[in-house]
């Protein structure tokens, strides 16, 4: 299976999924599989979950090498919102961010490549060549270089964000 790591000597690329459908996460966890895709994938329902993980707030650690695929409509942080915090941040800013979305909201594409996105995807064109498309992530991870993002375990009493 491929791991999306471009040599043996890469690490594998993990994915960060913010979704809060169910079925929308079960659905890519599908296309990864018949794409023959073996990478980590991590799961978070909204913003505010992914952007504590991924600041170091949570018990687990955000591994080194990542990409974020992200929905737009979800609870309490949307996906704009998440990724505008992400680009705010003088640790997060440089992270591969993609949206993979339901919304065809101008104002949601405009807000997005306004961020620095990566990609927005319209789970709706996306449809049958779900596969094809998560193939081509596969092909496009090996090859690109991403940046290093350097996350330390935020305690108790510290943090690497002072003004959040």
């Amino acid at each position: 299976m491929n791991n999306l790591s471009g040599t043996a000597n890469r690490p594998a690329l993990n994915i960060i999924l913010v979704e809060d459908d169910d079925g929308d996460a079960k659905a890519l966890r599908r296309a990864f599989q018949r794409a023959k895709i073996a990478n980590p994938v991590v799961r978070f329902v909204d913003g505010v979950e992914a952007l504590a993980f991924l600041r170091g707030e949570m018990q687990q650690m955000p591994p080194p090498n990542f990409v974020v695929l992200s929905d737009i409509n979800m609870p309490r942080k949307n996906g704009i919102e998440l990724l505008r915090e992400i680009r705010a941040d003088p640790v997060l800013h440089k992270i591969l961010f993609i949206v993979l979305t339901t919304s065809e909201d101008e104002r949601d594409i405009s807000a997005a490549y306004a961020n620095n996105v990566a990609g927005y995807i319209l789970k709706s064109k996306a449809g049958d060549m779900f596969v094809d498309l998560m193939a081509t992530f596969d092909t496009y991870w090996r090859i690109v270089e991403l940046p290093d993002i350097h996350i330390r375990k935020v305690s108790d009493d510290s943090s690497q964000h002072p003004d959040h």
